[in-house]
């Protein structure tokens, strides 16, 4: 077995010595409930547990949006608690297990008694009070699913790229995101047309900022779904962990999990999105329904990575992907474009 990295050695011995300390000024676990998914055979549950300060009567009668908005960074101040034992409910069987160095609990479930559709799954975290998780169950019958990014496809984020894990992580302020136009329709239209096609949303985000997300994404109409998010924090290996190599993992952990779901691959240009989706319909042929890209305008593209231009891969051109390919400035252009691919197939 390798050493553990010098950066997730520092990293513990930071929490090691922050927790003690907090637990000293009254803060207690929570679990961070996130949505996950499952087949009929087995049910994926993601969640995390953290230390966190106890909110005051005041926050109590606050919306989670309103205190995002009241509290700014300091509703977000956590920490991670490792390795403490969690006990989570699905259906009528317990299992139990424990949070990981970071505190996040990816729980793979073989075998459970969930129908096909949404369900509520409950976590227990020792000293923590109760969690509930909701959870999608995939049917067999659905043949068609979405995978869509969430930075420059489904919102914008108004700040630089390199500023974002910053802002997100000390501002936070819904204002500076704007929907993009007519996403949120072209999903809605997709599930009336293919009834039963799950939403995945697949993003380099941190985990820490999903409830924010989901609260933005729900107040938008954005159909609801799992999101498979990573974290920023230091690795066994290395100082950062790589926001290509997460979707690459994610996608072909779906194409394993659901063999009888084509998908739809939605992203933008404005980073590596298209040569990833690319890839993966070059590596699964048979699975891939559509990939459409929304092009950023030049002002998009230079808070993306700098150029008013998109980036291009070397070796990286369109039409190298089996799958078919449309582009489009929004979710109203990309929308009529995906339902006539979507009717071919």
């Amino acid at each position: 077995m390798s050493a553990t990295h010098v950066a997730a050695r520092f990293e513990d011995g930071f929490h090691r010595r922050l927790i003690p300390y907090l637990r000293s000024r009254g803060w207690l676990p929570r679990t961070i409930d996130y949505i996950g998914y499952g087949n009929r055979q087995v049910v994926r549950v993601l969640a995390r547990v953290v230390l966190s300060r106890q909110p005051s009567d005041d926050d109590a009668r606050l919306s989670a949006l309103d205190l995002i908005e009241r509290r700014g960074w300091r509703a977000y101040v956590t920490a991670p608690v490792s390795f403490i034992p969690v006990t989570v409910r699905v259906g009528g069987y317990e299992h139990t297990t424990v949070t990981d160095r970071s505190g996040y609990l990816d729980l793979v479930i073989n075998g459970h008694d969930l129908p096909a559709g949404w369900h509520s799954v409950e976590i227990r975290a020792k000293a923590a009070a109760p969690a509930y998780a909701r959870v999608r169950i995939i049917d067999t019958d659905s043949q068609l699913g979405i995978v869509s990014d969430i930075d420059d496809t489904a919102l914008v984020t108004l700040v630089p790229r390199p500023f974002i894990a910053l802002w997100n992580t000390f501002v936070r302020h819904g204002s500076a995101r704007h929907v993009v136009p007519g996403m949120a329709q072209m999903y809605q239209r997709i599930a009336q047309e293919h009834p039963g096609t799950p939403m995945f949303y697949l993003s380099t985000g941190a985990w820490n900022i999903m409830p924010t997300l989901v609260q933005f994404l729900r107040s938008h109409a954005f159909p609801a779904g799992p999101m498979l998010m990573t974290d920023w924090g230091p690795t066994n290996t290395g100082w950062f962990r790589s926001g290509q190599e997460h979707k690459r993992v994610a996608l072909r952990r779906l194409a394993a999990e659901f063999p009888h779901v084509r998908w739809v691959l939605v992203g933008d240009d404005g980073q590596h999105d298209p040569s990833i989706y690319r890839e993966f319909a070059r590596e699964y042929p048979t699975r891939v329904a559509a990939i459409a890209i929304r092009q950023l305008t030049p002002g998009e593209q230079v808070l993306a990575h700098g150029t008013p231009m998109p980036t291009v891969e070397p070796g990286e051109y369109r039409g190298q992907s089996p799958a078919p390919e449309i582009t489009g400035a929004d979710g109203f252009d990309l929308a009529p474009q995906l339902s006539a691919v979507l009717r071919a197939l």
